[in-house]
């Protein structure tokens, strides 16, 4: 079973949370000190059997959590905070147990995508999670120019010792107005959320060098306004729009609306 926990705030924890704790057989955390440190929070004491389970050692890991599934155990994922598999341990014990016949259920419960993505202010109703971006300066600008054009809302996990870097890349890149917040230590004692520009997020971020666990949403790529066509194109674009049935001013507004053309510049050309 996944098992969603607290961002920060021990208070956002679910009943269902501290059941599963309390019951698995075996409890696969992220860090076995953290956990430890949750459960007395909760007051509830983990009956099972506790063992790590983080990148870099999931692979070896993953077929011993197998096994004990084989044997009829209950197995409980638990990260540092958030819903495991969301950019954190559990994907490939998911994945594993699935082709072993097991099945897989969750419990719910907070997340950084999704908190982040509420509070920033820019479009939710589309979005793309990219987790971390590549460490280093190239790779990150490469893989940053591949999503410049995206026109959908993106957010990024970084760390704080990289997110100076990862803003003054995400500026040159997608340009210094792009509109971006930055979510630290969501539901903690020193939550913050700077909404602003990539460039002057940037600017923030290196004079400030904030810390903590941080979350980076981007408002996605503006809409290009479609490719002017030829002067004789748009006098047919209005004339079809007319022949249809639109009257000549509604035609022009509307011919200049989609390519992003202003009004009277067609209007000259239809009357000239």
């Amino acid at each position: 079973m996944l098992v969603g926990a607290p961002l920060g705030n021990v208070g956002d924890a679910s009943a269902r949370l501290r059941e599963v704790l309390a019951s698995a057989d075996v409890v696969a955390a992220e860090d076995t000190r953290r956990l430890a440190r949750l459960a007395r929070d909760l007051e509830v004491t983990v009956t099972g059997r506790v063992v790590s389970y983080f990148e870099g050692n999931d692979e070896r890991r993953t077929p011993e959590l197998v096994e004990a599934l084989t044997g009829g155990a209950v197995v409980a994922v638990v990260t540092d905070g958030g819903m495991p598999s969301v950019s954190d341990p559990g994907y490939r014990l998911v994945r594993a147990a699935l082709d072993a016949g097991f099945p897989v259920t969750a419990a719910p419960g907070p997340s950084a995508v999704t908190t982040a993505l509420a509070l920033s202010g820019l479009p939710s109703d589309r979005f793309v999670f990219e987790g971390f971006l590549p460490r280093t300066g190239s790779n990150r600008r490469s893989r940053l120019r591949e999503l410049a054009s995206e026109p959908r809302t993106l957010v990024f996990f970084e760390a704080p010792h990289r997110i100076a870097g990862m803003l003054a890349d995400l500026a040159a890149t997608f340009g210094d107005d792009r509109p971006a917040a930055v979510c630290r230590e969501l539901t903690k004692t020193y939550e913050e959320i700077r909404r602003d520009t990539a460039g002057e997020l940037a600017v923030w971020a290196q004079r400030e060098g904030p810390r903590g666990e941080i979350t980076v949403v981007v408002g996605g790529a503006p809409a290009r306004p479609a490719e002017r066509p030829a002067d004789d194109d748009l006098r047919a674009a209005v004339a079809a729009r007319e022949a249809a049935g639109s009257s000549r001013r509604d035609a022009i507004q509307a011919v200049a609306d989609e390519y992003g053309i202003k009004k009277r510049e067609v209007y000259a050309l239809v009357h000239g």
